[in-house]
């Protein structure tokens, strides 16, 4: 590990990313861009794993995106390049996405912009026309900031822009939603489109998985006088090859349980699982399945609960919620990690920060924590250095408040 790696990861001004960007595609395709999409990563700040089970989710998108620069090329070809890969662009002919054709992934970043092309493509107002294109990205990959939402957005903000195709924010959200699971074959809820494609400034947004209704909450951060701090335990972790598949299927399993023990043979989503009902089940440590279902059951009243602390800037009420749900993902749902749990264990004995926990999938990744405004830089010294020095890992924070979803610019 380099010991002078800076503690805190300051993101690069947005307009210096853009004109980079704009500089970097010139140099490379000779042309100038046509516009520019970007999409932001974003932070949950409570409802883990239980999107994919109709539940409630509380994201906010962050001050670091993923930048897509483009230019029709007038043929049937189009470039995927990234400033952030040594690779020269790879070439891929749009024929390949004609309806009706099937997922081929290749291994690479580019899977996730071809399975939004591939998922665009079947629907009939998508022209086939190639592209010239420049990604530019600085949401940290493999850290539980949803770096492939970002990319899907970007792509997808992009095409309907050159192209002007009559699609609504949130049905773009669901679009890229389905390369994630379909051409990629991430099983993933929709938190993470919806969270890049809809966010906005100073608030935290509501999602309902299952109605897909959302709402914008006020997140009164400066206002109270704290911040929040994310933690990158920089433990990477890949969703494919992870457990992620595995706890969706637990949950289906899970359902299925309890439609016998509670006499609901109706029962289809652990949404519909009160936490009475849970309370009621003597569930012991081996039994994964309805271990699995008590987090999910807890997490969905624990979002609630939080919308209403924040209605009523009530962050120490967060903050507890906050703890209750690492606990959770770490004993009933298993996602959590021995670094992952030292972070949240250094960051909870600090007396200016009101709560903490992981935050994303798990399995590595980052923590979200809300920290005192004025103990920001502390939280540096206090969490981020002793956890290097215990775990010999490049572990950085970054601070940002809640920020607006997609953006275009036409050139």
């Amino acid at each position: 590990m380099d010991d002078e790696l800076p503690l805190v990861d300051v993101p690069v001004p947005h307009d210096e990313r853009v004109a980079a960007l704009v500089v970097a595609f010139r140099e490379k395709f000779r042309l100038n861009p046509s516009g520019i999409a970007a999409a932001p990563g974003r932070v949950n700040l409570i409802g883990e794993h239980v999107d994919y089970n109709d539940g409630l989710v509380l994201p906010f998108a962050i001050n670091r995106s993923v930048m897509f620069a483009w230019a029709k090329s007038g043929d049937h070809i189009v470039n995927w390049w990234s400033v952030n890969h040594a690779d020269p662009p790879s070439l891929i002919d749009i024929e390949e996405f004609a309806e009706g054709s099937s997922a081929h992934t290749r291994g690479k970043w580019f899977d996730y912009p071809m399975g939004v092309m591939w998922a665009g493509a079947r629907g009939p107002d998508v022209e086939s026309d190639g592209m010239y294109t420049a990604f530019s990205g600085d949401v940290p990959q493999g850290a539980g900031l949803s770096s492939s939402a970002a990319i899907e957005v970007a792509t997808a903000v992009a095409f309907r822009d050159a192209f002007e195709l009559g699609i609504k924010d949130r049905d773009l959200a669901l679009l890229c939603q389905r390369a994630e699971n379909e051409y990629v074959g991430v099983q993933c809820g929709i938190m993470d489109q919806f969270a890049s494609a809809l966010s906005k400034a100073g608030h935290a947004l509501l999602i309902d998985c299952r109605t897909l209704a959302y709402k914008h909450v006020p997140l009164r951060l400066a206002e109270n006088g704290l911040a929040i701090v994310i933690a990158n335990s920089a433990v990477q972790r890949e969703l494919v090859m992870s457990a992620y598949n595995e706890r969706r299927r637990e949950c289906e399993e899970a359902v299925s349980r309890l439609r016998d023990l509670l006499g609901r043979p109706s029962l289809h989503s652990l949404r519909d699982v009160r936490a009475d009902e849970i309370a009621t089940l003597e569930i012991n440590a081996d039994d994964v399945v309805l271990r699995r279902a008590r987090h999910v059951v807890g997490e969905i009243d624990r979002v609630a609960e939080a919308v209403d602390a924040l209605e009523n800037d009530d962050f120490k009420r967060l903050g507890t919620l906050m703890a209750a749900s690492h606990a959770s993902l770490r004993d009933d749902y298993e996602v959590s990690s021995i670094q992952l749990d030292l972070l949240v264990e250094l960051a909870s004995s600090q007396e200016y920060v009101l709560g903490a926990r992981l935050t994303g999938a798990g399995f590595g990744g980052c923590t979200v924590n809300l920290v005192r405004a004025e103990r920001v830089e502390d939280f540096a010294r206090d969490v981020i250095a002793p956890y290097r020095e215990r775990t010999r890992l490049p572990a950085v924070m970054y601070v940002s408040e809640p920020c607006d979803g997609l953006r275009t610019w036409r050139l």
